[in-house]
């Protein structure tokens, strides 16, 4: 699912709402039929709710495969070697790099860690919050790879991107936010055709 907007729209919000990071301030988060509106963002972690955060927020001093298995501290040490090997098999210049200093990592190389962290979780729903941002295009293409191939393998996503087009493109599903309310929504290949959709957040 993707979900577009303007910038104060309250995409990052509604993600730190449903991960728990940020307090409701008004209605209910229901997951999987359980209402987890007053849930610790660290059990909702162990109930599958993942988010990847804006700006990537690695622990740069420590070295990448330790902030890999910092994302697998509901796992047991077993688990976490499993997941380890999943995600250096989805990013292999993580494993090529695996004992540096997570801070020595380029902004893309940044954010595939940042999603390799999450992915250690063995998210349930993912959330991802702006992984494309700052990235230069080819970086942007091989971030998109890396959600599809997730997609593929029926990882539940949401996806906020300030890269309309290409959020709206891979999704399933398609909401546009508006200060807080969903204005439109259907299926993302269709949103791309919406007159509405287009001159707001695809510029033409």
């Amino acid at each position: 699912m993707a979900l577009v907007g303007a910038n104060g729209a309250g995409k990052t919000t509604l993600l730190r709402v449903i991960s728990g990071v940020q307090p409701a301030s008004g209605g209910r988060v229901l997951f999987e039929g359980e209402d987890v509106t007053q849930l610790r963002a660290d059990l909702r972690v162990r109930r599958g709710i993942v988010q990847v955060p804006e700006g990537r927020q690695v622990f740069a001093p420590l070295s990448i495969e330790d902030n890999l298995r910092l994302g697998a501290y509901t796992r047991s040490r077993a688990e976490s070697d499993e997941e380890l090997e999943r995600v250096y098999a989805m990013f292999d210049i993580l494993k090529q790099k695996r004992k540096q200093p997570a801070g020595m990592l380029s902004g893309g190389q940044q954010q595939m860690l940042a999603m390799g962290r999450a992915l250690m979780a063995r998210p349930r729903l993912l959330l991802l919050d702006e992984p494309s941002m700052g990235l230069a295009p080819r970086l942007v293409s091989e971030i998109f790879a890396a959600v599809r191939a997730l997609k593929h393998a029926h990882t539940t996503i949401c996806l906020v991107d300030q890269n309309a087009r290409a959020a709206l493109s891979i999704a399933d599903r398609g909401y546009v936010l508006e200060t807080g309310r969903i204005v439109l929504e259907g299926a993302g290949p269709e949103l791309l055709k919406n007159e509405q959709v287009k001159e707001a957040y695809l510029g033409l």
